[in-house]
This record gives C-alpha cells, sequence and structure tokens, in this order.
C-alpha cells in the first residue's frame, strides 16, 4: 500500500460509531477514511492532540510546516506547529 494513500482507516481499522457525538468525534469521523495527504492542517492537528496515528501523521504535518503550506484551516495561527509539539512531547 502506497504511503501517500494510506488513511487512518488502513491503519487502525473502520471507525466504530461511539455512544456520543461531538465537534471532536464529527472531526475524526471525517478525518478517518482519508487518505493522510489529503488532511488539512486543522485534521492533522487534532488528531495529533488526540493522540491518533502519531508515528504516521508526525512526518505528514512536520513536511506541511516545513513547506509553510497553510490551507486555512487551522483553528488559530500555529495550531499545527503546537499539535506536533505536543504529540512530540507526549510519545
Amino acid at each position: 500500500m502506497a504511503t501517500d494513500t494510506i488513511s487512518i482507516a488502513d491503519l487502525l481499522g473502520p471507525w466504530v460509531e461511539p455512544d456520543w457525538d461531538s465537534g471532536l468525534i464529527e472531526r475524526c469521523r471525517k478525518a478517518w477514511s482519508k487518505p493522510l495527504r489529503d488532511l488539512t492542517n486543522q485534521e492533522l492537528s487534532t488528531l495529533l492532540r488526540q493522540r491518533i496515528a502519531v508515528e504516521q501523521l508526525l512526518p505528514v504535518a512536520s513536511q506541511r510546516v516545513l513547506e509553510c503550506i497553510d490551507d486555512d484551516t487551522e483553528i488559530y495561527d500555529g495550531e499545527l506547529e503546537n499539535a506536533i509539539e505536543y504529540a512530540r512531547k507526549a510519545t
């Protein structure tokens, strides 16, 4: 499987619907089946903060920051950088 087309579902299995719903659940649900390369900066930030597939997402997120890719989805300036830092500290 090509790493540029792999998704969270490929890594961790299909989405399992929880017994509750929230904005966080909705963001994770929407991102679950997307190829990692297609995740928005905000989706990457959310998944990293939730410690979901950190090992696979850190390189994708770090490359985005390195290339200064701003897709206008971050909730605040520097959200992805902060999520990367958080994920690195938590591992």
